[in-house]
């Protein structure tokens, strides 16, 4: 793994020097774009739109459109906006991580301390772990300010970012009804229900199938043949009635 941050991690008066590094990667295949007349890739270019010529990545710089003009901003500036964000993440609260809402979630990293027996970073672990708490601040990534929150996995602190909360769209424009009666012997069976799929998470159950299949179906491709392909079989409801459907739901459990 390849760091993508050096900064450090502060609360109160503690300063850990850390370095980030990517904690998830992509399981999806990776495909070409290729031009479906001689299967040849398609290659993107980055080119200027007066002269059509292709600009060397070097010669790029970003600009924010002011007033029909563009205004150039060098990474200094990026910096400048926040320099006490920009290489700490500073932790203002510690909140119970389980008031924060899965929307809010994005991606995770790694940290690692600058040295192995790190005695700071040891102990905010292990307050962590005993606390239950995580550590709720803000850092400036890849010139944007992030919201996060530091928690503990195993022996490794971890730092993931979540949305603001003005990033969560209203649900005031969805239509759903909010004056729909169920009753009493419908919830009965629907929490009978959760209850015989309830169980312990463990992620390591579930794999990617899909990209599975669909390289058995690639491979079978490349030598010419047809790979078999899974028959949906659908759940056909032998009775419209809501309370029927999870009555058969849960004999059908029982028996599985």
């Amino acid at each position: 793994m390849r760091s993508i941050w050096k900064g450090s991690i502060g609360f109160g008066l503690v300063s850990i020097p850390v370095k980030l590094y990517s904690a998830v990667q992509t399981s999806s295949l990776d495909f070409d774009m290729l031009d479906g007349r001689d299967h040849a890739r398609i290659r993107y270019q980055r080119v200027n739109e007066h002269t059509h010529k292709e600009v060397p990545y070097d010669k790029i710089v970003k600009g924010y459109k002011l007033n029909d003009d563009y205004v150039i901003v060098e990474d200094q500036d990026f910096e400048d906006a926040a320099p006490e964000k920009s290489k700490v993440i500073e932790i203002e609260n510690f909140v119970n991580i389980t008031e924060v809402n899965p929307m809010f979630y994005e991606t995770s990293y790694y940290t690692e301390p600058d040295t192995k027996n790190n005695k700071a970073y040891a102990l905010l672990l292990k307050a962590l772990q005993q606390s239950k708490k995580a550590g709720l601040a803000r850092f400036v990534l890849r010139s944007t300010e992030s919201l996060c929150i530091v928690h503990p996995v195993k022996n490794v602190l971890v730092v993931t970012r979540i949305r603001f909360g003005q990033q969560i769209r209203d649900t005031d424009e969805l239509n759903i009804a909010d004056d729909v009666t169920v009753s009493k012997k419908e919830l009965d069976v629907g929490l009978a229900l959760i209850d015989q799929y309830a169980s312990k998470f463990d992620v390591s159950k579930f794999k990617d199938e899909y990209n599975d299949e669909l390289l058995k179906i690639i491979k079978a491709k490349s030598k010419g043949k047809r790979a078999t392909v899974k028959k949906l079989k659908p759940h056909k409801a032998t009775s419209d009635d809501l309370y029927d459907q999870l009555m058969s739901s849960l004999k059908a459990r029982k028996g599985a």
